[in-house]
C-alpha cells in the first residue's frame, strides 16, 4: 500500500476532502478527510463509491484520428494546424472551445488564455453556463462581481434556511447532513419547489410553487417586508443603492397575499407563514441552485432573492446570506479563470481598462475585444457553419445541452471536432475527428474551488495510464504548436497556478475581491502541500465570508437592488402540450454517467429514467404505473417508464437528465428541452418545457443479462436500457411487435454464443426463457414475456459472480431466483445495498426510527444520503400499521 494522500471529490460543488490510499492494480481505499472544512469527514454515496470508478474500463488511452491510433505529435500538429488554418481563412471567431466544470483550475486557465489571449476570440464557454450562469450575472449586477457572500459555517449558524429550487438531500447530500445537525438544535427549513422532494419531506414549511412563479413570490416578500416595517433602513441607507426604484416597481402588481398565493398556486397561509418567518429571523440563509437558475428568468429569480436579503441586511453576517450553491466540483474555478464567454479572466471583463491590464500581463496583443458565444448559441453557430472548428473538453454536450438533437446535427456538420476526454466513447466523442486522452480523477493534479470559494488540491493517486495527459498540458502543447511557445512554457501545474494567482493580484490593490496574490510565490513543495483556503487570500490566510463591512465591489461600494418583473415561462403550456416538463438529477448519479455508471452500487436506486407524474394526471392520460410512456415536446420525444407519485405537482412532469446512448438511448431527457434561454445569462430553461404524454403501447417486455454491455439488436424497434451490476449488465427492453419480433430478438441475442442452452417456454403467456451456461458459469440469460411480470433480476445477476452454478441454480436461472432467495427490491441504501424489502422487514420487527433502522440493517449509517427516503418509508409503515 502506498502512503495516504489527501485529495478532493470530483462530483458536486460541496468540494469534499478525501483521504485516499492507492494500492496495486489501481486498488483504492478511501474515506472522508475529517480535517477538510467542507465535509469534516463526510462523503455521500457517490464519493463513497469512487473506488469503483477508477478502473481503466472504457478509458481512452491513446490519441486517435478518426478510428486510427496516432502519436501525440501527429494529433497535436493536426489540431494546431487545422485551428490555425481555419482562423487564417475565416477569422478567430470561426473556432470555439466548449469546456467543463470537471476541469481543474489550471486546465481552465490554460484554455481561456489560449482562446481569449492568443487566438483572439471570446468563444470559450463552459457547461457551467447550464448550471450557474444566472447566479453569476445576478452577483455581478448586485455586488459588482461574481461574489458568493456566504460560507458553510453560515449553514451551521442559521436559524432559518430557505431552499429555493434546491433539493439538497439529493444534489448536495453532505451539506444536507450538516443542515440536519443544525436542525437538531432548532433550525427551521422552508422549501420552495414544484416537487415534494426528499428535502421538502423534512421541511417545516413546503411551498409547492407553480412553475416559474419564483420572482412573483420573492417580489411579494419584499413588498411584505416594506409594508410591515421589516426593512433594515440603517443598512439600506448606508450600503444599498436602488431600494426606492425597486420598491416602486413592485407597484405594477397586486402585492396582496391573496393575489400572490393565487399566482403562485399556493395556499395563502403558506405564503404568509413564509414571509413572517423570513421577516422574524435575522439569521436566514437562502440556498438557491438549479431550480432557480435553470430558467429563462434565472437572473431575475436570483436578483429577487438577493433583493430580499439586502433589504433586511441579511448578508455579510454569521448565519445570514443569499447563497448560490454550485453544481460541479470546479464551476467556481471556471468562473474565476474566465471559462465563461462573458468574462475575460480573474473576474475582469472586456472594458478597455481591464482588457489592457490582462493583455499586458499575458503579453497578448491579439486579446479578444468582446465576449464570445454562450453555450446554446455556440452550438447554433456550429450548426449554421459560422463556427468551423470546435474543441470539446471534459464534457458531453450531445447529451447535456437543450435541444440535444440539434446539437448532434451541429457536431455532425462541423468540419473539425476535437474531443479531449478520459473515456473512449461518449455521445459527443462519436462525432470527433480527433480524440485526445485526458487524465481522469485519481490521475489529475491541480486545484478546484468549491461553492464557498474554498480552493482545495486535487492530487494524483495513480500514474497516468497509457498516453493520457493533463488537460492544461494538452492545451499548452497545441498552443506551442500554433506558435505561442513563450506564453505556454509551463513545466508543471504549479507553474500554471502561480501565473493565475499572480494575475488575480496584478494591479489589484484591493479593488477586486478575487485575489490569490499571496499564493503566487508558492514553491513547488508548498503547492504540493497546499491546504484548503478561501479567497480572497491575504498574507495571514483566507476569508470566510464577504461584505462583513458592508462594502461591495462597485464603484461606490454599495450593493445594487435591481427591479425585476414577474413573467411567465418562456413557452406556455397549451392544449397540444398541456404539461410542464421539469428535468433534474437523481441521488446517486452524476451528469451523463461516464463515472457513476461504472459503479454498480450507484445504479440500483434509480436504475432507469422514470417519468414522475401525478396519479390523477397519469390516469387521465391513459398511462399505467410501471409501464412505458411516450413523452413529446415541440423539440423531441423520449420513451421512459411512468412512475405515479403524489410528490409530483398536478400538471407537472419530472424526468432525470443522466441517461445516454450507452445506457438508455430512448430515455434521454435533453432532446426534449427547447433551447429557450435567459436573455442576460444565456442559461437554458431546463425546468419548464411544454409536453404531452401518452402510453407507448408495448406488447411485450424482456431482459437480457450478459457479462459485457450490449447494444440493441439491429433491425428492431425496441426501447432499451442497461443497468450495470457486479459481474454483468442487465439490459431491459420492450417492443410493440408480435411473436416474430420476439423470436427475432431472442435469436439475435443468443447468436454466436457457445455453451449449453437451457430453455423454458410458456406459449400461452408469450414467454420465452433461455440461459446459456459455459463451463459451469452463466454467460447469458434472456427472458421475454407478453403477459405477466418478469422475474427479479438481482438473483440472476449475482449468479454471474459465482465460480460455478449449483445444480439447483441452473434450473432457478430460468425461474429468476432460487426457492429460498429473497429479492431485496429496489436498493435504498447504496452504501450497504439495503433494499426496500429489508427495510420493510426491519420496520415490521420494530425498527421504527432512523437510528433503529441503522442498527438493524446498516442503512443510513455511512453517508446518510438515504436517510430522508428511509424516514419516508418508516412514516408509511407507521401509517399502514395504524390503519
Amino acid at each position: 500500500m502506498e502512503a495516504q494522500r489527501l485529495t478532493t471529490c470530483p462530483y458536486c460543488g460541496v468540494g469534499c476532502g478525501i483521504a485516499a490510499q492507492p494500492g496495486e492494480a489501481r486498488a483504492l481505499t478511501l474515506k472522508g478527510d475529517a480535517a477538510h472544512p467542507a465535509n469534516l469527514g463526510r462523503l455521500c454515496s457517490k464519493g463513497t463509491a469512487l473506488a469503483s470508478t477508477v478502473s481503466l474500463q472504457g478509458r481512452l488511452l491513446h490519441p486517435m484520428i478518426s478510428e486510427a491510433r496516432t502519436s501525440w505529435a501527429a494529433a497535436t500538429r493536426l489540431v494546431a494546424d487545422t485551428f490555425a488554418q481555419t482562423i487564417a481563412e475565416h477569422g478567430p471567431d470561426s473556432v470555439a472551445f466548449y469546456v467543463s466544470g470537471q476541469l481543474l483550475t489550471e486546465d481552465y486557465y490554460a484554455a481561456n488564455k489560449l482562446m481569449k489571449g492568443f487566438i483572439g476570440s471570446g468563444n470559450i464557454d463552459t457547461n457551467s453556463r447550464l448550471c450557474m450562469a444566472s447566479a453569476v450575472a445576478a452577483h455581478k449586477q448586485a455586488f459588482g462581481a461574481d461574489l458568493v457572500p456566504g460560507c458553510y459555517e453560515d449553514l451551521d449558524l442559521a436559524d432559518l434556511v430557505v431552499f429555493s429550487g434546491h433539493n439538497a438531500a439529493w444534489t448536495h447530500p453532505v451539506l444536507f447532513r450538516r443542515l440536519e445537525q443544525a436542525r437538531g438544535r432548532g433550525q427551521s427549513w422552508i422549501v420552495i419547489d414544484p416537487r415534494r422532494t426528499d428535502t421538502a419531506e423534512g421541511a417545516d414549511l413546503f411551498l409547492p410553487i407553480a412553475p416559474q412563479t419564483d420572482v412573483r413570490l420573492w417580489n411579494g416578500l419584499l413588498a411584505f417586508l416594506d409594508a410591515h416595517g421589516h426593512v433594515d433602513r440603517a443598512f439600506v441607507d448606508a450600503h444599498v443603492a436602488g431600494f426606492g426604484e425597486t420598491l416602486a416597481a413592485l407597484g405594477a402588481d397586486d402585492q396582496s397575499l391573496s393575489a400572490i398565493a393565487a399566482d403562485c398556486g399556493l395556499p395563502e397561509k403558506a405564503v404568509a407563514d413564509f414571509y413572517r418567518a423570513f421577516a422574524a429571523t435575522p439569521r436566514t440563509v437562502t440556498l438557491f441552485s438549479m431550480g432557480s437558475n435553470q430558467s429563462a428568468q434565472g437572473v431575475a429569480k436570483a436578483l429577487a432573492v438577493i433583493n430580499a436579503h439586502l433589504a433586511t441586511g441579511k448578508i455579510g453576517k454569521p448565519g445570514a446570506a443569499p447563497f448560490s450553491i454550485t453544481g460541479q466540483p470546479n464551476a467556481m474555478g471556471g468562473r474565476e479563470t474566465g471559462g465563461m464567454a462573458t468574462t475575460l479572466a480573474a473576474h475582469m471583463d472586456f472594458s478597455p481598462e481591464e482588457r489592457d491590464r490582462v493583455a499586458r500581463f499575458w503579453n497578448a496583443p491579439r486579446i479578444s475585444k468582446r465576449p464570445g458565444l454562450k453555450a446554446v448559441e455556440m452550438f447554433e453557430k456550429v450548426r449554421s457553419g459560422q463556427v468551423k472548428a470546435l474543441w470539446v473538453m471534459a464534457t458531453n454536450p450531445a447529451v447535456s445541452l437543450p435541444d440535444a438533437g440539434k446539437v448532434r446535427e451541429a457536431l455532425a456538420a462541423c468540419p473539425f471536432v476535437v474531443v479531449s476526454d478520459c473515456m473512449t466513447r461518449t455521445d459527443t466523442s462519436a462525432f470527433a475527428h480527433v480524440r485526445l486522452p485526458a487524465l481522469a480523477w485519481g490521475e489529475k493534479d491541480g486545484t478546484v474551488t468549491n461553492s464557498e470559494r474554498r480552493i482545495s488540491r486535487q492530487r494524483a493517486l495513480f500514474p497516468a495510464p497509457g498516453e493520457a495527459r493533463a488537460d492544461w498540458r494538452i492545451v499548452a502543447d497545441v498552443a506551442q504548436a500554433m506558435g505561442f511557445s513563450d506564453a505556454f512554457a509551463w513545466r508543471s501545474q504549479a507553474d500554471v497556478f502561480r501565473e493565475y494567482a499572480e494575475l488575480t493580484g496584478f494591479e489589484n490593490a484591493g479593488r477586486r475581491y478575487l485575489d490569490l496574490g499571496a499564493l503566487a510565490g508558492l514553491s513547488d513543495a508548498e503547492y504540493e502541500a497546499m491546504t484548503p483556503v478561501q479567497w480572497p487570500v491575504k498574507p495571514d490566510g483566507g476569508t470566510d465570508r464577504l461584505f462583513t463591512d458592508g462594502r461591495f465591489q462597485t464603484s461606490d461600494g454599495r450593493a445594487r437592488m435591481i427591479p425585476v418583473a414577474a413573467k411567465g415561462p418562456a413557452s406556455a403550456v397549451s392544449p397540444d402540450f398541456p404539461f410542464a416538463l421539469n428535468t433534474g438529477r437523481v441521488r446517486d448519479h452524476w451528469h451523463t454517467m461516464t463515472r457513476t455508471g461504472l459503479a454498480a452500487e450507484l445504479c440500483r436506486h434509480t436504475p432507469e429514467p422514470m417519468l414522475e407524474v401525478h396519479p390523477a394526471d397519469g390516469a387521465a392520460a391513459g398511462l399505467t404505473d410501471g409501464e412505458l410512456a411516450l413523452v413529446e415536446t415541440p423539440a423531441g420525444r423520449a420513451v421512459v417508464t411512468a412512475k405515479f407519485t403524489d410528490r409530483q405537482r398536478r400538471g407537472g412532469l419530472f424526468l432525470p437528465m443522466h441517461w445516454t446512448d450507452a445506457f438508455a438511448p430512448s430515455g434521454k431527457a435533453n432532446p426534449l428541452i427547447e433551447a429557450k434561454v435567459d436573455p442576460t445569462s444565456g442559461q437554458p430553461e431546463f425546468k419548464h418545457t411544454p409536453a404531452r404524454v401518452a402510453p407507448y403501447g408495448e406488447t411485450w417486455r424482456g431482459f437480457f443479462v450478459a457479462r459485457d454491455p450490449w447494444a440493441a439488436p439491429a433491425g428492431f424497434d425496441l426501447v432499451w436500457r442497461r443497468t450495470p451490476y457486479d459481474g454483468c449488465h442487465v439490459h431491459e427492453f420492450a417492443g410493440r411487435g408480435e411473436e416474430a419480433e420476439r423470436q427475432g430478438v431472442l435469436n439475435a441475442l443468443l447468436a454466436g454464443a457457445a455453451g449449453e442452452v437451457l430453455a423454458m417456454d410458456d406459449p400461452a403467456r408469450g414467454a420465452m426463457r433461455r440461459a446459456l451456461v459455459l463451463e459451469g458459469r452463466p454467460e447469458r440469460v434472456l427472458v421475454i414475456t407478453k403477459m405477466g411480470a418478469l422475474p427479479a433480476r438481482g438473483w440472476i445477476a449475482d449468479r454471474f459472480l459465482d465460480d460455478a452454478l449449483a445444480l439447483t441454480d441452473r434450473v432457478a436461472l430460468l425461474a429468476g431466483r432460487a426457492a429460498d432467495a429473497v429479492d431485496p427490491g429496489r436498493i435504498v441504501c447504496a452504501c450497504f445495498r439495503v433494499g426496500e424489502r429489508a427495510i420493510a422487514a426491519a420496520a415490521a420487527d420494530g425498527a421504527r426510527t432512523l437510528d433503529a433502522m441503522g442498527e438493524a440493517t446498516g442503512a443510513g449509517t455511512n453517508c446518510g444520503s438515504c436517510r430522508p427516503e428511509i424516514a419516508r418509508l418508516l412514516k408509511e409503515t407507521v401509517h399502514a400499521h395504524a390503519a
